[in-house]
């Protein structure tokens, strides 16, 4: 991962925008045409696909993981190269960070179908979610993460319960630091939020350690000592 703090376009650097409609852009890496918000200042355009190119890395990751912490897992993924300082990616990486130190904490699930399941269903939430739909996507993942552990579907009763309120305790942790974004940040918030969640309902206890964050200084838009992980708050 790049060290470099003002990385925001992956083809230049340059700082991203947010237009107020969507257009359609073309992937300056794969050439696909889409709709989309999000572009450089200077216009280039890169897909959610493009954007988690090598994230397929981190099957092997987990599968030969013994951790029961899920931010300890989570930091492994979020020091691979693939991984960016903010995108996509996060939103597969919080609920497979969740599955493996679930499985290794006692839960009874099949990890390499699980692991599967979150990066099927995580690559469909789009980057921008947190600020177009109001629900960041590792917050999202986060529920992804119970609704598989409790196997639920739209059918289900409780485990259709459990899914929404994981999501909704994750978003409401979020929302209660504010913006701007920092993915990095809202995947610790959901993280946490979900031990204490799956220990309340699943009676499984992962690990869990104090968290600061080694990656600020690559962050724009870092909140400074507003976020429950800067080191100023260590």
């Amino acid at each position: 991962m790049s060290s470099l703090k003002n990385e925001e376009c992956l083809i230049c650097k340059a700082p991203l925008e947010y237009l107020e409609k969507a257009e359609i852009m073309e992937c300056a890496i794969c050439h696909k045409k889409e709709s989309s918000k999000t572009r450089c200042v200077n216009g280039h355009y890169v897909c959610n696909e493009c954007h988690t190119d090598g994230m397929d890395a981190i099957i092997g990751l987990c599968l030969n993981e013994s951790s029961k912490d899920p931010v300890d897992i989570m930091e492994k993924m979020m020091s691979m190269e693939f991984c960016h300082m903010h995108g996509p990616e996060h939103h597969v990486m919080v609920g497979a960070a969740l599955l493996t130190a679930y499985k290794n904490a006692g839960g009874s699930i099949d990890l390499e179908e699980a692991i599967g399941e979150i990066m099927s269903r995580g690559r469909e939430v789009p980057g921008g979610s947190c600020g177009f739909w109001g629900a960041c996507g590792a917050g999202i993942s986060s529920g992804m993460f119970v609704s598989i552990i409790s196997k639920s579907t739209p059918l289900e009763n409780e485990p259709f319960a459990l899914s929404h309120k994981m999501t909704s305790k994750s978003l409401a942790a979020i929302g209660e630091v504010g913006g701007p974004r920092c993915c990095k940040r809202d995947s610790y918030l959901s993280i946490l939020s979900a031990i204490d969640f799956v220990k309340e309902n699943f009676g499984i206890e992962m690990g869990r350690h104090k968290v600061v964050c080694s990656r600020c200084s690559q962050n724009n838009q870092c909140i400074g000592k507003r976020c429950p992980f800067s080191p100023a708050n260590a």
